[in-house]
């Protein structure tokens, strides 16, 4: 079974093989129709952004998949197909053609996300488009071994620095090189991204465009009439204007209305009138929640893995937080909760264990998908 096989492979890696994707690839490729493929790439903002332009494609009328990870409660979160998450029965099936096409040695070298990923590609190889979201790189990520019409560049800042650079050059220039052909670049925090994309676009001979180029006042109309109906914070209305320059740059027609099923669970989502929920992680997904939802109080529902700047990510949520309740993680990446006390009260922020939901109180549920998935499982039962 496809569980069993997978809980075999370790979850994440101090070192990775940037050759052994790229070179099992070869082997098969040929076994794999491809779709038109639009890769994400990007720190913030890929799932919903995906699922913005995967929701519009298939509501006019597309085949469409959309691949993104991680998943907050069922594996089948990561594999969506024309509307919904694929059942047990397509993953089985799609395992055993896999196990079939790979060799024993590749398919136990290969780790969890690249196995995942050609798993996906299996299943979508009858698509007509898929939206295909990259995990934590760029150049050397699983995803970016397919050719790809089109990149999508969601907002990059610090994360992953271990693997991707030690600052924004760095971190950017290891992201764009993902691009292929044509690149949309989204809302950037910082100034060194364009530049850096340009620089590399002008070197390859790529095609690099704002969503400023696309969208025009009937366009402005729509994302107005979209964000109301989904009451989209002001960071998801960028993910949702980059998805629209996409369609307009594919030359595919749309109405508001095909977004209106769109927003991804896990973003800034209300579970209950008392309780936000949302699995960022960190420092720019932080500022875009402390923008969000500014003048407001929320116990913070929180924990962090070690690599994470939670105390800069404290320090953040500061202004809107009233105290923080720090969550058991049963995971080995997560921090040691002195530390993280020890951050909060740095932060100015009174910080104890969580125990329950109170009535009377005002939650933000925040961290990774790891808190998201423990929240959910062992407290929430809404």
């Amino acid at each position: 079974m496809l569980e069993a096989f997978l809980n075999k492979k370790p979850l994440y890696y101090d070192e990775i093989d940037y050759t052994r994707m790229p070179r099992i690839y070869a082997k098969i490729r040929s076994a794999l129709k491809l779709p038109k493929i639009i890769h994400l790439i990007g720190t913030n903002g890929k799932g919903t952004t995906g699922r913005f332009l995967a929701s519009a494609l298939v509501s006019r009328g597309l085949n469409v998949g959309h691949y993104t990870s991680p998943h907050i409660l069922d594996f089948n979160e990561r594999i969506w197909k024309n509307g919904a998450n694929v059942s047990n029965g397509v993953l089985e099936t799609a395992h055993k053609e896999l196990l079939r096409l790979l060799s024993s040695e590749d398919a136990d070298a290969l780790s969890y996300f690249e196995y995942t990923t050609l798993l996906a590609m299996l299943i979508y190889r009858e698509c007509d488009y898929v939206v295909l979201e990259a995990g934590l790189g760029g150049e050397y990520d699983a995803t970016a071994v397919f050719d790809n019409i089109l990149t999508l560049v969601t907002p990059i800042d610090f994360d992953h620095e271990a693997f991707l650079g030690s600052n924004i050059d760095e971190i950017a220039t290891t992201k764009l090189n993902a691009v292929k052909s044509a690149a949309i670049l989204g809302v950037q925090k910082h100034l060194q991204v364009a530049k850096i994309a340009q620089e590399i676009a002008q070197e390859r001979s790529l095609r690099l465009v704002s969503y400023n180029e696309y969208l025009d006042a009937g366009d402005a109309a729509k994302i107005t009439k979209i964000s109301e109906k989904l009451a989209l914070a002001e960071y998801l209305q960028n993910n949702l204007k980059l998805a629209i320059t996409a369609l307009k740059f594919l030359a595919i027609a749309y109405e508001a209305e095909d977004f209106f099923g769109a927003k991804l669970f896990g973003r800034l989502s209300r579970l209950s009138e008392n309780i936000l929920l949302d699995v960022g992680h960190n420092t720019l997904a932080a500022s875009s929640i402390a923008k969000s939802l500014e003048g407001e109080k929320y116990t913070l529902v929180y924990n962090s893995y070690k690599d994470k700047n939670y105390a800069q990510i404290l320090r953040i949520l500061a202004p809107i937080v009233e105290s923080v309740a720090l969550i058991d993680v049963n995971e080995e990446r997560i921090e040691e909760p002195s530390f993280v006390k020890a951050a909060a009260e740095a932060a100015g922020l009174e910080c104890n264990h969580f125990e329950s939901i109170q009535a009377d109180k005002n939650y933000l549920v925040f961290g990774s998908f790891s808190v998201a998935e423990t929240f959910l499982r062992e407290y929430y039962n809404g």
